[in-house]
């Protein structure tokens, strides 16, 4: 009986979240007002339409008030909810553009989950209401799913931390008492409008600056123009925007206490400190093997190689070079940082400099405790607490267990897809392609393309799901569906 009482909270939740976003999605109509471009009016209503509509009869299945349901309940909710956004958010795509079906859902997935592949060859050439959707998927997609959430915590049961946690993310994103949506708003609001008169000052038009400024800020990577950043050639621009992948890749909770006047927080925090090392690290060994291995001046391998280092730890899919034209070692280099990824709390993807920050202290600790004897108590201290050996033993486990699942996904996708799919890109490229894909990332040597097997294209946007949600809430899905979601958390 469990089982329906908890499906009918998925099924309420997902209504709410729908209704929602059948508002805030009308916000690119005032793009086509504004371009006049009456033909996508109607394309571009398909997606809040479609949401509202899914939204009428869901959010009005009866839910038990005394039913706490599982965390696993909110896992599912999200992961469906996610998957439902893609194919949803596919339909200005199907009607404006004719796209394919796969290829229009693969465009959705791409920005809701903030990656920056694309299936549109020419930017170009389509209307700016649809350039704009692509933008506007992605900065919703970023912090700003979390915000929503948070503002109809009331109303369903995504709480703050279940919704958090939902994602795969194993800590509270901001203080108790601060953690509303408004104010969320707020500040990504501010953030967005306030990167966008930075990079205008670049020379870069103000509608150009608006859609750089939301895809940077949610750490995707979905252009206007064919060229992609080639096309401005402007290196005050790519300069400008460094500091907005940046923002996207820290934790939001920082933002808040700066809000309190908290300024100070920013570089206090480890995570911060850890992403500004391994991007000053990885700039300096990707230029120099660019201009070593490459037939580049110092200047342009510098060039390339920091705004590519920063795209690529804060997994955002903004691109000053073609990595199709490297050699293998920065190939290796910045895969390498694709896969470690921003913050946990941040709108970044990948495994997360916190897990890796974790499991090298766990590493030290373990080996720490085999030269002293057993009775004698090593305590583990992380981002300032120490911690039980019960609680260090549990949390490096699922810690390790999420990296080992990681690598494990990125290698299985690798072998599936050097099988179904033969090309001439090097074995390094397709581990990059995928692991990009992976950590919602974007950053591309064109392996994958609008030209790929219908069934390459669907492994990726199972790639780009599956990394949103950080693998978790899926595998919680399967088994909560095989055994039930009660029987899936007391395992």
């Amino acid at each position: 009986m469990k089982r329906f009482d908890y499906l009918s909270v998925i099924l309420y939740d997902m209504g709410m979240v729908f209704g929602f976003l059948g508002i805030i999605c009308l916000v690119p109509l005032i793009v086509c007002i504004f371009f006049h471009e009456w033909a996508m009016v109607l394309p571009v209503l398909t997606a809040p339409v479609t949401f509202f509509l899914l939204s009428l009869p869901l959010s009005k299945v009866s839910v038990r008030e005394e039913l706490t349901p599982p965390l696993s309940v909110t896992m599912v909710s999200v992961a469906l909810s996610w998957f439902v956004l893609a194919v949803v958010g596919a339909l200005p795509f199907v009607f404006g553009l004719a796209m394919p079906f796969t290829e229009s859902v693969f465009e959705a997935m791409s920005g809701w989950t903030g990656s920056g592949f694309t299936m549109i060859a020419s930017p170009d050439s389509i209307p700016k209401s649809l350039l704009f959707w692509r933008s506007f998927t992605q900065w919703i997609g970023g912090i700003g799913i979390i915000a929503f959430g948070i503002s109809l915590r009331r109303k369903t049961h995504l709480t703050l931390f279940r919704l958090y946690r939902s994602e795969g993310r194993p800590e509270e994103m901001v203080p108790g008492p601060a953690s509303t949506g408004r104010k969320m708003w707020l500040i990504y609001l501010f953030l967005t409008f306030f990167f966008t008169g930075v990079v205008m000052l670049a020379g870069i038009p103000a509608w150009d600056s608006v859609n750089l400024v939301m895809v940077a800020l949610a750490t995707g990577g979905l252009c206007l123009h064919d060229g992609g950043l080639a096309y401005y050639n402007n290196p005050l621009l790519e300069l400008t925007l460094i500091p907005v992948m940046l923002a996207g890749a820290f934790p939001f909770k920082l933002y808040f206490l700066m809000y309190h006047g908290k300024i100070m927080a920013l570089f206090r925090d480890q995570a911060v400190r850890v992403i500004l090392l391994i991007a000053a690290l990885g700039s300096a060994i990707i230029s120099f093997d660019l201009y070593i291995f490459g037939s580049v001046s110092a200047e342009q391998a510098m060039r390339e190689g920091i705004f590519c280092a920063v795209s690529a730890i804060t997994t955002s899919g903004l691109q000053n070079s073609n990595p199709h034209q490297w050699a293998t070692v920065p190939i290796a280099i910045i895969t390498l940082m694709v896969v470690i990824g921003g913050s946990i709390g941040s709108a970044a993807g990948g495994i997360k400099v916190n897990r890796v920050v974790l499991a090298y202290e766990g590493i030290r600790w373990w080996f720490r405790r085999f030269f002293v004897s057993s009775r004698v108590l090593v305590p583990l201290r992380f981002e300032g607490r120490t911690l039980s050996k019960e609680i260090s033993d549990l949390e490096i486990s699922r810690n390790m267990l999420v990296i080992v699942v990681y690598i494990i996904t990125i290698s299985s996708a690798t072998i599936l897809a050097l099988h179904l799919y033969i090309t001439t890109f090097r074995l390094e490229e397709v581990v990059f392609e995928i692991a990009s894909a992976l950590s919602n990332s974007g950053i591309s040597t064109g392996y994958i393309s609008a030209a790929s097997p219908v069934l390459i294209k669907w492994i990726f946007i199972f790639l780009m799901w599956l990394g949103r949600l950080e693998i978790v809430a899926l595998l919680i899905l399967i088994l909560g569906l095989v055994k039930g979601f009660e029987a899936t958390m007391t395992q």
